[in-house]
């Protein structure tokens, strides 16, 4: 019995382009999807852009059209870079939609009256000059608990704290870098704690990542807060009915979006909606996500649909993020890649398998290696997979007219390829691809080994194996056959490829049961290009973008008599390691020479911990003790970079701990 199953991705925000962070969950949603077609089932797969919120409203501003032209125009790129990405949605709409107005309305409202609404006043920064009340991401000062500079009103990314606009010290607007007002105003709330017993079940019975879990259970025990799910005007989004200048909060509408996209195509196609937003017997809904917003769909996604009266997705899949070339995405290093940059100068099937062959079902970053890139697509799918056909193809074109001989030379050794089927098939709906990507190279390797072994190129020489060459490469192409199947979800243009040149559907996991025999192919072209470093190397400097120099911003200067009471020593890292909760901080302990002290470096992800040991480097050695909930820094460690790249100051290990730099 074919299952009947509801696909959805995170929704992209309509106010920049489409990125290779982006394609991770496209790509690997995409690929589960493909796999659930072909076995059978009946898989729709819906996204839409998030086209609400004051960024971008303010972009709009900013460059002087109204936010609806925006997000048209961000809308017509994304759909152009997902379609030229190959990516199948049967769906991809807009959260600024009437279907997704008329369903948030019903949800609220069905909150509202449910009893599971509340309204308080709460303080908020606002900015006069520009007049509207700023979100926390548009405030900054220094941190209320470390103290760092230019931190954003909802976190400090130096210690980790998280807070609200109105504790931070020194504030001010980023829009008009003016300091904020404080002012009052009536949100309305959803009471999340109603919700507990219902999302603890769920959590247990449907979120399968262990991960995932041990969050949540983070955030349980740390109490479940209610949420404000409302924005005063002015606002691009939806107004909340019965109310006078509020608008729904852009992740209220945005989830919806997923109903409101689906509810689109329903209507175009003739779909049953209830029967998969109602019905959780029949039907199964799966939502893929990142790591950053988790929050949203394990928590207050689950707890307005309960409320609502819908049914609650079967999992929420989330995947972690890319580095590209061990690090986070640059600008200034031109790893920070668009789509379009990405599509202008290589195949959307190359990336696809790089990225399969690098997720599984964990919780975990992938990295984005572009000399592993290269060889791994020039090794895999040109050298192992594609290799199979080019070798076996030009023997039957000449030699036998394109007919392939009515039986194959091994059927046993096709059996060996066929029956991987279950085991293949078991990773590729555990999303665990790369599992899948290597069972398929293994056997791209027999199939190798086995035409290496035959020697077609010798068997034409002899008239007395006229028969056994066209039995041979017969079954090389039928082996490759089988292969293309397995990698169809991964790489459909090349599937799609395939199919037109052995004149033969590669569409459903079960054709491979019957090899192909007796039957005409076309004449073979090549399949697939090698990687070309130049193309790589051409992505990589379209996408740079100079780091600004913003010395001309503020006048940071100091007198030489200031500069004279930085005490900056020596010292020697004798321990270090990652301090668990934080994201950015190292917590090392350094020789100073007349003492050990304890400092904590926001220089996670730039340095291994183990690599510091035994390292000199250079610190702030007079400056005030700082009390961090890990701890208390005793100093500052001095490095230079930006937020993409980081070096520290380094005067060699031959310098002694405890030397004054001067």
């Amino acid at each position: 019995m074919h299952r009947k199953i509801l696909v959805t991705t995170a929704l992209p925000y309509a106010n920049g382009p489409i990125h290779l962070g982006h394609m991770v969950e496209h790509i690997q949603t995409d690929i589960w999807v493909r796999f659930q077609r072909m076995t059978g089932n009946e898989c729709y797969f819906v996204c839409a852009d998030d086209a609400h919120g004051t960024p971008i409203m303010l972009k709009a501003r900013e460059e002087k059209i109204q936010p609806e032209e925006l997000i048209a125009h961000y809308k017509k790129e994304h759909e152009a870079d997902f379609s030229d990405f190959n990516i199948s949605f049967d769906n991809y709409h807009s959260t600024h939609s009437e279907e997704n107005r008329i369903l948030s309305r019903y949800v609220y409202l069905k909150l509202r009256d449910g009893g599971h609404i509340r309204r308080k006043t709460i303080s908020q920064a606002y900015d006069a000059q520009e007049g509207l009340f700023l979100p926390d991401r548009f405030v900054k000062g220094e941190c209320p608990r470390c103290g760092a500079p230019d931190q954003y009103g909802d976190s400090c990314e130096n210690c980790g704290a998280t807070y609200t606009p109105s504790d931070l010290k020194n504030p001010v607007s980023v829009l008009s870098g003016q300091p904020p007002e404080v002012r009052q105003s009536e949100h309305l709330f959803v009471r999340l704690s109603n919700f507990t017993d219902m999302l603890h079940k769920w959590i247990a019975e449907e979120i399968s990542q262990t991960e995932a879990q041990n969050k949540l259970k983070e955030w349980f025990e740390a109490g479940l807060n209610d949420w404000d799910i409302s924005r005063d005007a002015p606002y691009f989004g939806f107004e909340i009915p019965d109310e006078e200048d509020k608008y729904f909060y852009v992740w209220l509408d945005a989830p919806i979006g997923y109903m409101a996209s689906f509810k689109n195509l329903c209507d175009r196609k003739g779909i049953d909606f209830d029967a998969f937003w109602k019905d959780d017997k029949e039907t199964e809904l799966y939502n893929f996500i990142g790591k950053d917003i988790l929050y949203f769909h394990t928590l207050f996604w689950p707890a307005m649909l309960h409320g609502a009266g819908f049914r609650k997705p079967t999992n929420v899949y989330t995947h972690g993020f890319l580095t590209v070339n061990g690090t986070k995405m640059s600008k200034s290093r031109g790893t920070f890649i668009t789509a379009r940059t990405y599509l202008n100068y290589l195949d959307p099937e190359y990336i696809r398998y790089y990225y399969a062959a690098k997720l599984n079902d964990r919780i975990e970053d992938i990295d984005l290696n572009l000399e592993d890139f290269i060889q791994r697509i020039n090794s895999d799918l040109v050298g192992k997979v594609v290799n199979i056909a080019s070798r076996c193809a030009g023997f039957i074109t000449k030699n036998f007219n394109g007919k392939l001989s009515p039986q194959l030379d091994d059927m046993d050794l096709y059996r060996v390829l066929t029956d991987a089927r279950a085991s293949i098939t078991e990773a590729y709906e555990g999303r665990q691809f790369s599992k899948a990507m290597r069972e398929i190279m293994a056997l791209a390797d027999i199939a190798n080994q086995y035409v290496n072994d035959q020697k077609p190129w010798v068997l034409v020489k002899d008239p007395v194996q006229r028969e056994k060459l066209q039995s041979v490469c017969t079954q090389g192409l039928n082996m490759f056959r089988v292969l293309v199947h397995y990698l169809a979800p991964v790489v459909p243009k090349l599937a799609q490829r395939v199919a037109e040149f052995l004149n033969d559907p590669v569409d459903q996991w079960n054709r491979i049961d019957s090899p192909l025999l007796d039957h005409d192919i076309s004449g073979y072209v090549h399949l697939l290009q090698r990687v070309q470093k130049k193309n790589v190397d051409a992505i990589v400097a379209a996408s740079v973008e100079p780091y600004p120099d913003d010395s001309a911003e503020t006048n940071n200067e100091i007198s030489i008599d200031e500069f004279s009471k930085v005490d900056l020593r020596t010292a020697k890292v004798l321990e270090a390691e990652d301090v668990a909760d934080s994201d950015k901080l190292i917590r090392l302990t350094v020789d100073i020479g007349t003492e050990t002290r304890q400092i904590f470096a926001g220089i996670k992800g730039f340095y291994d911990p183990e690599s510091l040991v035994g390292r000199t480097v250079v610190i702030v050695a007079n400056l005030a003790p700082r009390k961090m909930k890990f701890g208390t820094s005793e100093g500052m460690l001095l490095a230079a970079g930006d937020d993409d790249s980081l070096w520290l100051i380094d005067p060699g290990d031959e310098v002694g701990p405890g030397q004054r730099v001067s």
